[in-house]
């Protein structure tokens, strides 16, 4: 059942693909260099503002799911489809908001399952000097200037994580989480990662080197993640993961 039980649109109709509230990072850091002297309290007020426009917008949603992945994939990728396909099972049968990075790529396509499914699609932006553009499916935006800050954003709250093959980024995401959840500073929740052809060589390293060879992570560590090429299966793990407190 879909939780916000919203009358059905045209996914693809203008209203509907980046018509809801947006805030603008570069308003921001204007606004706070426009009150505030000091280039320490410039920054303090910029970090806050950006925290309580997550905030702001991250509590609008009962229950999300965020995808990760690259940037670079172009609509006939493969992974390009198989994430639409997930976000727009998933904000179809359940309902939840899927929440991106807002740019191109897999994030494009999250978000556009997402609008397909007509459930909420959050895109959490960042300004960048290249590859980053917000795609035309982010229907809530909130935009940062400050990664670390983003950050927390894009891992606040989720009732699951979907990773799709990626560059940096996606691994340093994916690591992150993985940490959080690991020292238990995050609870545990679904850590999924899409394409086992992409993933099984990562998780070969790390069983052999990290475990195995070197002994740097415990036996139970590689078992906070999954690998799978099934959206069913993906959508009954995010199904069946309890709703965060928010």
């Amino acid at each position: 059942m879909n939780i916000f039980s919203r009358k059905k649109r045209n996914p693809l109709s203008s209203s509907r693909i980046g018509g809801g509230k947006r805030f603008d990072a570069d308003t921001i850091r204007k606004e706070c260099h426009d009150t505030h002297d000091d280039h320490i309290d410039v920054r303090m007020c910029a970090v806050d503002r950006e925290f309580r426009q997550g905030f702001d917008l991250i509590h609008r949603y009962p229950a999300s799911v965020t995808i990760f992945g690259s940037t670079r994939f172009p609509e006939d990728n493969t992974y390009y489809n198989l994430a639409r396909e997930t976000a727009r099972r998933i904000a179809d049968e359940l309902g939840y908001a899927v929440v991106t990075g807002g740019g191109p790529g897999i994030m494009e396509a999250g978000n556009r399952g997402a609008v397909e499914g007509n459930a909420p699609s959050v895109g959490i932006t960042i300004r960048l000097p290249f590859e980053q553009h917000t795609n035309d499916y982010v229907e809530h935006e909130a935009s940062f200037y400050y990664f670390f800050s983003r950050k927390v954003f894009l891992s606040y709250s989720s009732e699951a994580y979907i990773y799709f093959p990626g560059g940096f980024g996606t691994m340093d995401e994916f690591f992150e989480i993985l940490t959080l959840v690991q020292t238990k500073k995050a609870e545990r929740l679904p850590i999924i990662l899409m394409g086992s052809e992409f993933w099984k060589p990562l998780d070969e390293f790390i069983r052999q080197e990290l475990l195995n060879n070197h002994g740097t992570i415990s036996p139970e560590d590689p078992d906070l993640y999954v690998i799978t090429d099934s959206v069913d299966e993906v959508v009954r793990m995010v199904a069946e993961a309890p709703v965060r407190k928010k």
